[in-house]
């Protein structure tokens, strides 16, 4: 993802970033601030306690527009878009022709039935892959339409409603994965309860002409403090989320990466609308029968106090090679080191202990249930 300084793209809000004495590093083409003086640990816990805004603006955004524009995504996903009423969001996977991901992402239905549009919103380094993708693939049947001019915040923690509805009253009234248009400070927002940190928040898609009036805003609130990268890392980690090209990748199915839940009924074996999108007759197998896995996505706690970093080789306990750490670090919240990685199946059971092999010495680490801090998503 590094890239000399000159050729790296910049958010709109890079100049904010700087003079906030951000660190800047390169990230899915951009430079992107992976912390602030504060620092990842006390950038971290606070998001877990107060609110934290973060610049995703290097996220792609894009729109389907036509009525057809549900059936056409849903062939493109192992997901249910049909039904999705209007005001919901949703997670979806893009998935290759093997059943392998793609690409993960969010899209809403603002009410593309009745002359609106679903909104998609994809990962910062798969933006122009995706968008092609997609064109390519359903463009004959809806319009698909970048929306670059579009910047991207996410104002994440348990005070992150009690921030924003002091600046645009009726945000509190809004539950996890429903959204809708606001004014904030003035500013033309469209804004959805969700985010990718466990924690309750928003994210927020205004135009880039607008985003760093709304930044400043936001960031004078008692509650907020910028965050960066490092910490967003470390929060969904802690959450147990996958970040796309660590956790999945399109060598990985749904299903061997534990995704199975976003997968709804009604595109499974014996539902409405079964099957029908890429890779369907090995997931939908893999489904059925999870004796044909030959991995599956796990959580990891180590039992030392030694960080286990993606990379590190997993052995069995009497020392076979049995998969690898795809994420890892030493969760701030629970002062102890986490990770997930991909083991054989036969040791994802819970409690099943293993040997994270961190330059040539093991390191115990004992299967475990995710996520690893409790999420606190508004429900109503």
């Amino acid at each position: 993802m590094s890239a000399p300084p000159e050729t790296l793209l910049k958010t709109p809000l890079h100049d904010l970033h700087v003079e906030l004495g951000a660190r800047m590093v390169p990230f899915a083409g951009y430079s992107m601030p992976v912390q602030y003086p504060a620092g990842l640990m006390a950038e971290h816990l606070h998001t877990r306690k107060a609110a934290g805004l973060f610049d995703v603006s290097h996220m792609g955004q894009l729109r389907l527009l036509g009525s057809d524009a549900a059936a056409a995504l849903e062939t493109l996903l192992p997901v249910d878009v049909v039904d999705l009423p209007a005001g919901k969001q949703r997670y979806g996977l893009l998935l290759n022709d093997d059943g392998g991901i793609i690409d993960d992402l969010m899209f809403f239905n603002r009410d593309y039935a009745g002359g609106g549009d679903l909104f998609v919103i994809v990962n910062g380094a798969c933006k122009a892959a995706d968008i092609a993708h997609i064109q390519q693939k359903i463009g004959s049947r809806c319009d698909v339409i970048p929306m670059p001019e579009m910047a991207l915040l996410a104002l994440q923690g348990p005070q992150a409603v009690t921030a924003l509805q002091r600046l645009a009253p009726g945000v509190e009234k809004l539950v996890f994965m429903s959204g809708g248009r606001f004014s904030v400070a003035g500013c033309d927002c469209f804004l959805t309860r969700s985010g990718y940190t466990g924690e309750d928040g928003f994210e927020i898609s205004v135009p880039a002409a607008q985003v760093e009036t709304l930044a400043r805003v936001l960031l004078a609130q008692p509650e907020v403090n910028p965050i960066g990268l490092g910490a967003r890392n470390s929060l969904r980690l802690e959450a147990g989320l996958c970040l796309y090209g660590n956790d999945i990748d399109a060598g990985t199915t749904p299903v061997e990466a534990g995704l199975n839940w976003a997968i709804q009924k009604v595109r499974r074996t014996g539902g409405a609308r079964a099957g029908g999108f890429p890779g369907a007759a090995k997931i939908l197998a893999q489904l059925s029968d999870p004796a044909t896995l030959t991995k599956k996505r796990v959580g990891l706690v180590a039992l030392e106090r030694v960080p286990v970093r993606e990379h590190t080789a997993l052995h069995s306990l009497e020392g076979a090679a049995i998969g690898e750490v795809t994420s890892g670090l030493l969760g701030p919240s629970i002062n102890q080191p986490v990770a997930m990685g991909y083991v054989s199946p036969e040791f994802a059971t819970i409690g099943t202990q293993v040997n994270a092999m961190v330059r040539g010495k093991p390191v115990p680490m004992e299967v475990s249930a995710m996520p690893f801090v409790a999420t606190r998503y508004y429900r109503g």
